[in-house]
């Protein structure tokens, strides 16, 4: 008799997600997905919407990546007003890359400790009740105490320069609508400061993590796929502003292009048991253009970072594991090196004086067509397209997240992996983890995905047969 193994939700990530696996008639996996349990809908509430409302509505898809749909929007929105980047004052993008800089080490630092840490720092076969924050936090009480500040110091940066600590709303069509003064500039640099230093302690306590498990890493979750990321015109590594570019399975570029040009290389596919749909790259096709986004397939694309530390320990990664890395678990060591990369760029910006500049914005005219703006999100590629009529009014609209991107990894990597790690019926706890730990590794955000929030779920696994009637059941509730 088949059984089915269900994972519901999967923990520690943003949003609500299952897996499911299927057991054949010895206990062995006969086949396994990710699910996703919410449903889809936020971009329907932008048609017949003014245009320029767009970025102060799409914030509120997520509260982690507002900063990132908040830019991704603004820059759709400039688009349409026949903008783009090079065309606004340099202290408007300096100030735009600035906020994205803080979401990004908010969203980074909280990821790495308080999401992925636990699996390492207190052990994937751990108890449940104690792989968490909570268990970091009686492990390493001080390192927790820093992980606190250094996301504190992203809002900070946000609330600033966003004009709200979440779901900011400074971005607006040709520029932004709120400068730095010099008493905010000084404000934030000790902070800033301190947050490089601490970023670096990061990626070395990252890399101790990885060499403490580094038979997990090698061996759990090497998938070989396509991936996508932001360059620039020399190959730099980028996050507000570049060009998009793909690299196949060997490293080689398969693909390089600007961003509005995304629908001539990114096809999708729907099928029935999820609500996100499976993006692929086109002159590949499906299956086999499968591809991925976040913190390592950005590294994967790019030739060099653009701050000094960023670049070393980059220049370390490759040395180390090679081109492309394939490895999902070092998605959390690639968004390591992202953080420090971004405490790094805020220095940046906060020691030019042009940050204080009064030039903010440029005028625009109203037209009718569409707009495409894209950004990286801590998650990997984000793209918001835009079409507005005459009058200024959204007519249509499509949002593809970097958690769709991924699904179809997450999707194979669930079905591969649970062959190697279940047979003969045998299951455990420790397990199954390691399913959700590659899961956690993409950090991915479902409330993006979906564009809606849902409600808590509790951690059940349960084991039925094929007429549902249920065999065994574990849970995390007293």
């Amino acid at each position: 008799m088949s059984k089915v193994v269900e994972v519901k939700p999967v923990t520690r990530i943003e949003g609500h997600a299952k897996i499911k696996i299927w057991l054949d008639e010895e206990g062995n996996v006969k086949d396994a997905h990710f699910h996703v349990l919410e449903v889809r809908g936020f971009e329907r509430f932008l048609i017949g919407r003014p245009i320029e409302e767009a970025p102060l509505i799409v914030p509120r898809i997520c509260g982690i990546c507002y900063t990132c749909h908040h830019l991704a929007s603004a820059k759709a929105v400039d688009a349409y007003f026949g903008l783009q980047p090079e065309d606004l004052p340099e202290t408007a993008n300096m100030l735009r890359e600035l906020m994205l800089m803080g979401n990004f080490i908010h969203s980074h630092s909280l990821h790495f400790y308080a999401l992925a840490a636990p699996d390492f720092i207190v052990g994937p076969d751990a108890d449940p009740r104690e792989r968490n924050l909570v268990g970091v936090i009686k492990k390493a009480p001080e390192i927790a105490k820093n992980a606190i500040r250094l996301r504190a110091v992203g809002i900070k940066i946000t609330e600033i320069v966003g004009g709200k600590a979440v779901h900011p709303v400074t971005a607006i069509p040709g520029g932004v609508s709120k400068g730095l003064t010099e008493e905010e500039r000084q404000k934030l640099l000790p902070d800033v400061k301190w947050a490089v230093e601490f970023s670096k302690e990061t990626v070395e306590l990252c890399k101790q993590l990885i060499d403490k498990y580094i038979d997990l890493v090698k061996n759990v979750g090497v998938l070989r796929t396509y991936h996508l990321g932001m360059v620039d015109d020399h190959g730099v590594h980028q996050l507000y502003h570049g060009k998009l570019r793909f690299v196949d399975p060997d490293g080689n570029i398969a693909a390089e292009f600007p961003y509005h040009q995304y629908l001539d290389y990114i096809a999708e596919r729907v099928e029935e048991y999820s609500y996100l749909k499976f993006p692929y790259f086109k002159k590949a096709g499906w299956p086999n253009g499968i591809y991925r986004v976040n913190t390592l397939s950005r590294l994967n694309v790019a030739d060099k970072m653009p701050t000094p530390l960023a670049q070393e320990y980059f220049e370390e990664l490759r040395r180390t594991w090679g081109k492309p890395i394939h490895n999902t678990l070092l998605y959390n060591l690639g968004r390591c090196i992202e953080l420090l990369e971004c405490a790094e760029r805020s220095l940046e910006f906060l020691e030019n004086p042009k940050i204080t500049g009064s030039n903010l914005r440029v005028p625009v005219k109203p037209r009718s067509g569409e707009g495409i703006g894209v950004v990286e999100a801590q998650r990997g590629t984000l793209i918001h397209h835009y079409a507005a009529d005459a009058e200024g009014l959204i007519t249509d609209s499509n949002i593809i997240v970097a958690t769709v991107q991924n699904n179809p990894a997450f999707d194979r990597l669930m079905c591969e992996e649970s062959k190697k790690f279940i047979k003969g019926g045998q299951i455990n706890e420790g397990l199954l983890n390691r399913l959700e730990m590659l899961i956690r590794a993409y950090d991915p955000c479902l409330s993006c995905a979906t564009h809606t929030i849902a409600g808590h779920y509790p951690l059940v696994i349960e084991v039925v047969d094929d007429r549902d009637r249920l065999i065994a059941k574990l849970s995390n509730l007293e």
